[in-house]
């Protein structure tokens, strides 16, 4: 049985990353220092006989012994990253480089869980791998956005360097059961405010445009990424329907029945005003694109929600 870790794996995209390691057939040792992510998001997992929680922060140095690394651990959402940035910055940078260290002296596959947001505010739409992005290096995002680009650098060094098996995938908004649901991003933010008969904040003229993927397909893409043999990426993983935020909200507000009313902010800075994935490479290498449909992923997502 292979030994997986899977740093923050208490999080939103960690712990069904977990759930399906450990269906799977894998022993997992999931670390976070709970910063964001939640003991209630793994608590079914407790006690499970090939589980392992281990309270850490990867910004210092681990010594374990496993086969494969996901390295999953960041804050993910503005408001998250933007509380601490200089801590964010060490999480991406620190936290890859003690990754790697791992991966290089335990002979260990390891995979780096990248964002679209290294493409910043994309000039090119929609944005494939190829394309080097439009990053403002100074921005108040740019602790995630910069730190997410020298992670990668990093692996890539790494992999030329010292020949570590390294995979990397672009991850585009995702969605779906055990979001935070103050979290700050789109989708949790739509639906709380849906649920509760508050107005719905639409920054910006609501033309701008996001592609949402359901958790389920994601970490199917992510699964697939580390066990393809001969391909490092980086590869997109994403769902290519693109949605403006007023059609999202409109459809959030007919799914919850909601009295909600849409109301407009100023667009914070450097907020992309586009985000499509190109997934042709995923597709190619991986066998992989989404299957869930966002009228069906939004519905699980809100059931969710309600039950909190």
């Amino acid at each position: 049985m292979q030994r997986v870790l899977v740093t923050g794996g208490a999080g939103f995209l960690g712990s069904h990353l977990c759930d399906k390691l450990i269906a799977t057939g894998y022993e997992v040792l999931c670390v976070d220092n709970l910063f964001t992510g939640s003991k209630e998001n793994i608590r079914h997992l407790s006690g499970h006989p090939h589980f392992e929680f281990m309270y850490h922060d990867i910004t210092e140095p681990l010594f374990v012994e496993v086969d494969q690394i996901y390295n999953l651990a960041c804050p993910a959402s503005p408001p998250h990253y933007q509380f601490d940035p200089i801590k964010t910055a060490k999480t991406c940078f620190l936290g890859a480089l003690n990754m790697l260290d791992l991966a290089k002296r335990c002979k260990a596959r390891i995979l780096q869980a990248s964002t679209s947001e290294v493409y910043g505010d994309p000039a090119v739409h929609p944005q494939p791998e190829t394309y080097h992005g439009n990053v403002n290096p100074i921005g108040i995002r740019s602790c995630y956005d910069e730190g997410k680009r020298i992670a990668e650098t990093l692996f890539f060094d790494y992999h030329r360097q010292h020949n570590v098996d390294i995979r990397v995938v672009r991850i585009f908004n995702t969605y779906g059961p055990r979001m935070n649901p103050e979290d700050g991003r789109v989708v949790s933010n739509f639906i709380m405010q849906a649920l509760h008969n508050e107005d719905i904040t639409i920054y910006g003229d609501g033309r701008q445009t996001r592609s949402f993927c359901y958790v389920d397909d994601l970490i199917d893409g992510m699964y697939r990424m580390m066990n393809v043999e001969g391909f490092t990426g980086p590869v997109n993983l994403g769902n290519p329907g693109e949605f403006t935020m007023l059609e999202l909200a409109e459809i959030v507000i007919a799914r919850t029945n909601s009295k909600s009313k849409i109301t407009f902010k100023s667009l914070p800075a450097d907020d992309p005003t586009q985000r499509k994935p190109v997934i042709t490479l995923a597709k190619e290498k991986l066998g992989w694109e989404p299957a869930v449909a966002l009228d069906d992923g939004l519905e699980k997502t809100i059931t969710y929600f309600r039950g909190l």
